[in-house]
């Protein structure tokens, strides 16, 4: 199972990598990205095998305002029909987290929840 972390703060990254590692899956390959930029570059080259889980959060860089970069990162990955079956979940403490998963159709976790949940919380989205 092939999974992109993406999060612009390194703390988050180990946090939820701890967490999927922790659920012990076999073949569980973690890549990670610091940007939406960043995740769609590793997304495009990794077209021939895609992620089969990608977690993202919402606010990274700021050059896609007025949307979030991970409103933006989840339109780019929905262009690929290669992730038409990833699974995608946003992690954010975004305060418009629920309303950009429902547009978008994908799964959400608020970081608060994350945090004080158990890992096979995530067990869910992949």
């Amino acid at each position: 199972m092939r999974v992109l972390i993406v999060d612009d703060v390194p703390g988050w990254i180990r946090f939820h990598k701890n967490n999927l590692e922790y659920l012990n899956i076999e073949n569980l390959d973690i890549d990670t990205a610091i940007s939406a930029n960043e995740a769609l570059a590793k997304i495009e080259v990794s077209i021939d095998q895609p992620y089969d889980a990608i977690f993202t959060d919402l606010q990274m860089e700021s050059n896609f305002l007025p949307k979030l970069a991970g409103e933006w990162l989840i339109e780019q990955i929905q262009m690929f029909k290669q992730y038409n079956k990833a699974k995608i979940t946003i992690i954010s403490a975004s305060a418009d987290i629920e309303l950009i998963a429902k547009k978008y159709n994908v799964n959400y976790l608020s970081k608060f929840s994350a945090r004080n949940s158990e890992a096979e919380v995530y067990r869910q989205f992949l």
